[in-house]
């Protein structure tokens, strides 16, 4: 009887030993699965009060972020007009080579001018004026008739009033407005994105108003740089009348007082009486409203030389053209049009555009121009 006390006793002890290593075997797997957590990620802050401008019924629109483009520093003048300045290189290494001023000298000079696409009348008029001076003996070495060739350049294009016209004095609600004329490929759409993003960096309001219908992707080309910019922007149906485009943009500057509408045009010389009747039509229906216009921009490609300069006589019979933007100079052997330019259509180079980036559609500088030309010898 004590024996089987005993093997009771012996049974119960064994029982709660294992009942006992059990539970101590659960406590440290659960210590190890609570040290293998990764720590807990701290509280988000709370949502910053929305503006109530920011709301839109019960919706909530968060403001943008700015695009910013990286700045670049701008090439100088003189590096973007290499391809204009090797025009002159030829004919100023042959005046200087001689010792003497010669016919040979003025042949060099002429043809030089001639192929810069400076035009017949200015060469002629440059030319002569020098003769003159170096038959009166008073100019007689080579390198002085350079010095005073670069200077009539210059002369021949100061005194115009190269300002592009914002009027300051135009109430609220009446926004100036700049056209932009000229056939299709010279740079128009590209010429006012650029000048956009130039205006509101200067702290101008800007509306963009597609009015060139009728090229393909002309309103999508002008939208994504008003989408650049953060401007307004305006177009109409493909194929529709652009008169309509350019009233609505004006009327919708001027209820949001809108500082500055910027006009694009078609340019379809394929069509050329009805072009120019269209241009007409527009120019009159943009100031039936609150708007003014202030300037009309012919935009000239610098690369089509004296084809160019005939077509850009049609825009000036027809609209009320109040200066020139050149584009590609920096593209072109023939910068000597800009002389071509304020001769033969009588009015002046405003812009000029010497590249791809923003800052590259600058102020015409008549005697940087020239500088630039002759920074050869």
């Amino acid at each position: 009887m004590e024996l089987y006390w005993i093997f009771l006793i012996l049974a119960v002890a064994v029982m709660v030993f294992g009942l006992g290593v059990v539970l101590i075997n659960r406590r440290r797997a659960q210590r190890t699965v609570v040290s293998a957590r990764p720590a807990p990620r701290p509280a988000a802050p709370p949502p910053k009060a929305a503006d109530p401008g920011d709301a839109i019924g019960d919706t909530l629109v968060a403001e943008p972020e700015p695009v910013v483009e990286p700045v670049l520093e701008p090439a100088s003048l003189r590096d973007r007009l290499a391809k204009a300045r090797l025009a002159f290189t030829g004919a100023f290494t042959g005046v200087l080579g001689r010792s003497a001023i010669t016919d040979d000298t003025w042949d060099d000079l002429e043809e030089a001018l001639l192929r810069a696409d400076v035009g017949l009348g200015v060469t002629e008029a440059l030319l002569g004026d020098l003769k003159e001076r170096v038959k009166a003996k008073e100019i007689t070495e080579p390198s002085a008739l350079l010095d005073a060739l670069q200077h009539d350049m210059v002369a021949r294009l100061q005194g115009s009033d190269r300002t592009v016209r914002f009027d300051d004095t135009l109430e609220p609600g009446c926004p100036n407005v700049w056209m932009f004329v000229g056939v299709n490929g010279v740079g128009k759409t590209t010429t006012i994105g650029k000048l956009a993003r130039q205006q509101v960096d200067s702290g101008r309001s800007v509306l963009l108003a597609a009015g060139d219908t009728f090229r393909a992707a002309a309103a999508e080309q002008l939208g994504t740089w008003a989408e650049r910019s953060g401007v307004d922007f305006v177009r109409g149906a493909d194929g529709g009348d652009p008169s309509s485009v350019i009233f609505d943009g004006v009327e919708r500057a001027a209820a949001k007082q809108i500082d500055l509408v910027l006009a694009d045009t078609a340019g379809r010389l394929h069509t050329k009486t009805n072009l120019m009747e269209e241009l007409k039509k527009v120019r009159r229906v943009a100031e039936k409203g609150a708007g003014t216009v202030t300037e009309t921009l012919l935009v000239i490609d610098a690369t089509t030389g004296q084809n160019g300069l005939a077509q850009a006589r049609e825009f000036r019979e027809a609209t009320d053209v109040t200066g020139v933007v050149l584009t590609k100079l920096d593209g072109s052997a023939r910068g000597g049009i800009v002389f071509a330019i304020e001769t033969e259509l009588g009015i002046p180079i405003k812009l000029v555009g010497i590249g791809e980036q923003i800052g590259d559609l600058v102020p015409f500088d008549p005697a940087e121009f020239v500088s630039a030309l002759f920074d050869t010898y």
